[in-house]
């Protein structure tokens, strides 16, 4: 499948609570937009055996993916940067790497009510491919990481449902990219989701067809 190629590249943050689909929604995108997906889990999962999610084992991770997210912007290519743009201070820190590569940043909010979005964080399972890296949290874990979450304030932000299909999150972002002059209607058209047709004449080579039957009349 042919993938959408912006006309310069994006730095795409993610926003929302555990469990609010973001990993789900990066990995999805990468298959539509030609972009790098540097993945906060996996890197930490690869680097380290038995995950400790302490601070000083954050900051590698935040370290690693914000060089992996230059290298990557410097060389022209989008990046999806898949954990959660937190706090105000990184989005700014990010959104200045950004411009200064000449990438245009887009911050996503994932809403979702705080409940559907424990359900789905505590019943992770490492069978599924966008669980693998991540692990279930208990109410407490939860609650913590939530409540150090600030907002999108005076940000230039897109909002998705985190309950909504793929399909319609991949048509709002593209429309934002579109209205935003990043790709043209002809490279998005084909990613919007559309209205399913009813083929109203029936093909006769499906079988026998009832030709009585083959109009419809609006009185």
């Amino acid at each position: 499948m042919q993938k959408v190629v912006p006309n310069k590249p994006l730095l795409i943050l993610l926003y929302g609570f555990p469990g609010a689909g973001k990993t789900y929604f990066a990995r999805q995108l990468c298959e539509n937009l030609q972009a790098a997906h540097v993945h906060g889990d996996r890197i930490r999962s690869e680097l380290f055996e038995q995950p400790r999610y302490d601070r000083e084992e954050n900051e590698v991770i935040s370290h690693l993916m914000a060089y992996m997210t230059g290298e990557f912007l410097n060389a022209d290519m989008s990046v999806i940067h898949d954990t959660n743009a937190m706090r105000l201070s990184e989005r700014r820190e990010l959104r200045d790497m950004a411009r200064k590569a000449g990438a245009k940043t887009i911050l996503i909010w994932f809403q979702i009510d705080i409940e559907s979005a424990f359900a789905r964080a505590s019943k992770r399972d490492r069978r599924k491919a966008d669980d693998k890296y991540s692990p279930a949290l208990d109410r407490a874990t939860f609650e913590r990481l939530a409540s150090g979450m600030q907002n999108p304030g005076n940000e230039d932000y897109l909002v998705i449902s985190g309950k909504h299909t793929f399909g319609t999150q991949l048509s709002a972002i593209m429309k934002r990219l579109r209205d935003d002059g990043l790709v043209t209607i002809n490279e998005t058209h084909s990613k919007l989701v559309k209205p399913g047709l009813v083929n109203l004449i029936p093909n006769p080579a499906a079988g026998r067809v009832d030709m009585t039957r083959r109009n419809i009349v609006i009185r």
